[in-house]
């Protein structure tokens, strides 16, 4: 069973059409890039996905259970929007973390938050609040940053800030963790240590969607590479076939553009 199916998405900004009819699937512990010029449409597609757009068309399912059919004419409440979130975790271009709390608190605000909607919450309060505290801790240890806990915001490079985001993101537990350009706003010498922990979470067999302009990063983490172009998908397959031997034009013009064909 796939894990992720996006059945003919469409999206429009008034008479701009963003999204006309994507649609793709993956398995379970499938890493999956997502290449494209500006404009093609490639973060409008995770937002749909995610739910912080709503797609004017399309389906999408989770482990083969609808979770979004714009066929439906019945609006989604904001319950129900906010548990199909909870399939994926978000990694942004710009860090958005909590400037008024420390590292720690950053990845465990959310759990504790959704924790208090559990049946136990009340008689079970503090050992539910000690397993977030540790959980977030174990993770903050993958990501390199057991030694920040206690820091904040402001007293973090760049490319530790995007460390907390991925640790925020994997403390909810997600089926699937995107990435949206997560390099994009850091300076080259921080973008090896982000490149370096998607990895690590690749070999995790963590299932991936990875917006990104990185294409020998992309090339070496992803098991299938997409190519979007004005809003559809272009080409896809291994990243083998997509990066090395291309067969859209668009998609050889783009590539000879940013200088990394091999």
């Amino acid at each position: 069973m796939k894990i992720l199916e996006v059945h003919d998405i469409h999206k429009h900004f008034g008479k701009t059409r963003v999204l006309e009819g994507v649609g793709f699937s993956m398995e379970e512990g499938e890493v999956l890039s997502i290449l494209g010029s500006s404009g093609s449409g490639k973060t409008t597609l995770l937002r749909c996905i995610n739910f912080l757009e709503k797609a004017d068309e399309g389906k999408i399912l989770v482990d083969g259970n609808v979770v979004f059919d714009a066929s439906d004419k019945a609006k989604m409440t904001t319950l129900q929007i906010r548990k199909a979130q909870l399939n994926f975790g978000m990694v942004f271009q710009s860090f958005n973390l909590f400037p008024q709390y420390n590292v720690l608190e950053n990845v465990t605000l959310a759990p504790k938050l959704l924790a208090k909607e559990r049946p136990d919450w009340k008689t079970n309060k503090k050992h539910i609040t000690e397993q977030i505290i540790e959980d977030a801790k174990k993770i903050l240890e993958r990501v390199g940053l057991s030694d920040k806990l206690e820091s904040y915001p402001c007293q973090l490079s760049g490319g530790q800030q995007q460390r907390v985001s991925i640790a925020r993101a994997l403390a909810l537990k997600p089926k699937i963790l995107f990435f949206d350009e997560p390099t994009s706003a850091l300076d080259p010498e921080l973008t090896g240590e982000i490149l370096k922990v998607i990895k690590s979470l690749a070999k995790e067999h963590i299932t991936m969607v990875i917006v990104t302009h990185e294409i020998g990063f992309a090339k070496n983490v992803s098991d299938r590479i997409i190519f979007m172009d004005n809003g559809v998908i272009a080409e896809e397959g291994t990243p083998d076939e997509v990066i090395n031997h291309p067969k859209n034009e668009r998609t050889k013009a783009f590539l000879n553009l940013i200088g990394q064909k091999e």
